[in-house]
């Protein structure tokens, strides 16, 4: 028995629907998967339902963006209970956040005379979590760039002329946050953030775990952060980080996680005061 806790659907910045990423779990014979589209929990209620039906154990998450010495992190939230009031309002202004940056890197595509308007990324991204990804594809769609590694080469990339800083929390505030919301805060892919420098504040702040298995850490990279996840007593997890078909690559199937690491996050999430109603 298998999980991939790394998924976003297109809530978020992937392209699988809730319904056709459970189909793609199902396909890989996954006995278990994570729903952790970015600063928002939208698409859980659909993606249990899909669950539930193909027979596959359902865990609601959600990754937020944030920092830690200055270094940006993402904290992955599993056993999130998608009704805790604070936690609603606290990504809700999260998501606020993400509108307005959009708008922001619209204008500045403007001044350069690119003729976007913000209404097409909206009405492109159906969510309330929008990111660059969303722009690159109006880009596209708008015949105003070929690809999308056009859009981010030419506009989007960090100290591209179009890229505006993204708003990120205290990597305590975003693991209080899991936290008080029932839900267990663990580092994801830290091999691409090199974040290993700050793991020993994080876990003064609480973090329950790390994501050592990643698609972009190599077989070194996973082995290192299993030494740090046994040095500092922290749960193991891992993913795929699947977007769907971006550039062609699902990636789901590529990190299968084995289930026992599914167990012991449910036992620290029980501890945290999950919700049972979640459980398989």
């Amino acid at each position: 028995m298998f999980a991939d806790l790394h998924l976003h659907t297109n809530f978020s910045d992937g392209t699988y629907s809730p319904e056709e990423l459970v189909a793609q779990a199902q396909r890989h014979g996954l006995a278990a998967l994570a729903l952790t589209d970015h600063d928002t929990i939208e698409g859980c209620p659909r993606t249990a339902l899909a669950c539930q039906a193909a027979g596959i154990e359902f865990i609601p998450g959600t990754e937020l963006t944030a920092e830690q010495d200055r270094d940006e992190l993402h904290i992955l939230g599993y056993f999130i209970d998608i009704e805790n009031p604070r936690f609603l309002l606290e990504i809700a202004q999260f998501q606020d956040v993400r509108q307005n940056r959009v708008r922001e890197i619209v204008e500045r595509l403007n001044r350069m005379n690119v003729p976007l308007e913000a209404a097409a990324v909206f009405d492109l991204a159906k969510c309330r979590a929008p990111g660059r990804p969303h722009v690159a594809r109006a880009l596209v769609e708008a015949g105003l760039c070929a690809t999308l590694d056009e859009a981010f080469e030419r506009f989007l990339k960090k100290n591209r002329p179009a890229w505006v800083p993204k708003f990120k929390i205290s990597a305590a505030d975003s693991i209080e946050l899991i936290h008080q919301a029932g839900g267990v805060a663990v580092l994801a892919h830290p091999g691409l953030n090199r974040s290993d420098g700050v793991i020993p504040a994080m876990v003064e702040a609480g973090l329950d775990g790390i994501e050592c298995f990643h698609t972009k850490h190599s077989r070194s990279t996973s082995e290192r952060y299993l030494a740090l996840a046994d040095r500092f007593h922290l749960l193991v997890t891992g993913g795929s980080d699947c977007h769907g078909m971006t550039k062609g690559k699902p990636l789901m199937g590529s990190i299968k996680l084995a289930y026992q690491h599914v167990e012991k996050l449910r036992e620290r999430a029980a501890e945290w005061g999950s919700v049972g109603a979640w459980k398989r």
